[in-house]
């Protein structure tokens, strides 16, 4: 390839930076939002290309994304932050899916959408650094249960 990077597109500037990374043979991988510039179907794309690799090198990564569906696909374990300077590990939730996984049997396996469920209260609840305010013992209040729906007859 003898183009610069500047008459590349994103999708393959990302490409090209995923096989660098690789070809360093690394112990330890670390992307930070590697798809953030990319349109949807390039990003898909090169999910699966960065799984694919992924499943053949057995490097560890850490991968940072705002995107909750690609945490899922991606991750064996999802760590969510506060926000704010004073940033902190809110929780850790493990992704106890199959693999190799794909995107079509992601959306399909039920625990997928407990999954999502759940990273989605986190950052509604930690939402523009609010979180729940402690009860008197200091831990967080628990949320209210959502209503129940109404049988029609």
């Amino acid at each position: 390839m003898d183009k610069p990077a500047s008459d590349m597109s994103n999708g393959m500037q990302q490409r090209v930076g995923i096989a660098r990374a690789f070809a360093l043979s690394p112990k330890l991988l670390l992307l930070d939002e590697p798809f953030r510039m990319l349109d949807s179907l390039t990003r898909w794309e090169l999910q699966e290309v960065l799984m694919e690799v992924w499943s053949r090198t057995k490097v560890p990564a850490i991968c940072v994304t705002h995107d909750v569906d690609e945490a899922i696909l991606l991750a064996d374990r999802v760590v969510m932050m506060t926000n704010g300077p004073q940033a902190t590990i809110g929780k850790i939730t493990s992704v106890d899916l199959p693999r190799p996984r794909t995107r079509k049997a992601l959306l399909e396996h039920p625990d997928y959408y407990t999954y999502r469920q759940e990273v989605l209260d986190f950052l509604e609840e930690y939402e523009h650094g609010n979180h729940p305010k402690p009860t008197s013992d200091g831990t967080p209040k628990p949320k209210a249960s959502p209503p129940k729906p109404i049988a029609a007859e």
